[in-house]
């Protein structure tokens, strides 16, 4: 059994935008190999050229650096209805678009692909009929995209559990309950969560649904990517692992590796997932803290930072 951290891409949204120098700063700075990427660097809304361009560029930076590209993931700016929009035309407009975002993540080496199941507007989560209807309306979209993502590359798809029963797997029971829907759909390529264990649904009555050692405990074995961060009492940010936050945040090494073994943990990616807030000191703070909170983390899931290198770009 071997877990690996990764970094997913969201806080180095817009404080970084040219490949060269986002993969320069993770291999360089922060330290680790293996990034889960957010859309808005090579966003598929952009016209081909510029995309076949950025990802040219950014496959040139990764070879160059030895920092890799595991999976592909909607970020900061894409927490959207997409396959929960009640329009048929949006939702066909974002079947194309994951389609896009399946070329550009196989393209960079990535083997999986994802965002929210869905999100459901009030009124359709609030009539159950409609609910259930727009549920496989969604999984048939999410079909459709992993046809086109097995020939581009694509070895599965995953779904984030989420808090709120109209974002879906908002408690343990909900997960596995939509999981098993969609192992049961046969796609093209799998359908996996990706669980993070900071959420879950604090108003439940099972207080397991907003405990992560819980979560940890029960998601391993359909959850082959894992979202944390530093989980505070109050649920409040995705906090780094930095020494102020490791001293009163939930969060530690050792429990929570014991926790995803007893849940059949085997090869999982655990990727961080933290935000940081556009304020001073913070905004320029930020790399050193992803730098402290993946070296807190080292000691005890392979981070890749052996296989990095610091190479000069070749001249223009």
């Amino acid at each position: 059994m071997a877990f690996t951290l990764s970094l997913n891409t969201n806080p180095l949204v817009n404080r970084f935008a040219e490949p060269e120098d986002l993969i320069e700063t993770v291999a360089a700075k922060i330290r680790i190999r293996d990034l889960q990427l957010t859309h808005e660097f090579i966003n598929p809304s952009w016209p081909a050229p510029l995309i076949r361009s950025l990802t040219r560029r950014m496959d040139a930076a990764l070879r160059r650096t030895g920092v890799r590209v595991t999976s592909g993931m909607t970020g900061p700016y894409g927490r959207l209805n997409h396959f929960g929009h009640p329009d048929p035309e949006v939702r066909r407009y974002y079947i194309d678009w994951f389609k896009t975002e399946a070329d550009i993540t196989a393209d960079l080496g990535g083997i999986a692909l994802g965002t929210q199941f869905a999100i459901l507007t009030y009124r359709d989560n609030n009539d159950p009929k409609r609910r259930e209807e727009m549920i496989q309306i969604a999984i048939d979209c999410w079909s459709e995209v992993a046809e086109h993502a097995k020939a581009a590359g694509i070895q599965y798809l995953f779904w984030e559990s989420m808090s709120i029963s109209r974002e879906f797997g908002e408690t343990i029971e909900a997960c596995h309950k939509l999981q098993a829907q969609l192992s049961a759909a046969n796609m093209a390529i799998p359908m996996w969560v990706m669980a993070d264990i900071d959420h879950g649904d604090v108003t439940s009555a099972n207080p397991d649904d907003y405990d992560p050692y819980a979560w940890a405990r029960a998601v391993p074995k359909i959850s082959p990517i894992i979202h944390i961060k530093q989980s505070m009492m109050d649920k409040g940010g995705h906090r780094p692992f930095t020494a102020e936050y490791n001293a009163k945040g939930r969060i530690q090494p050792e429990p929570l590796l014991a926790a995803f073994r007893e849940g059949g943990a085997k090869d999982n990616e655990i990727c961080l997932e933290l935000s940081f807030k556009e304020r001073e000191p913070t905004d320029s703070q930020m790399v050193a803290q992803i730098a402290e909170s993946v070296a807190f983390w080292a000691p005890w899931i392979e981070t890749g930072a052996k296989d990095l290198r610091v190479a000069p770009r070749a001249a223009e």
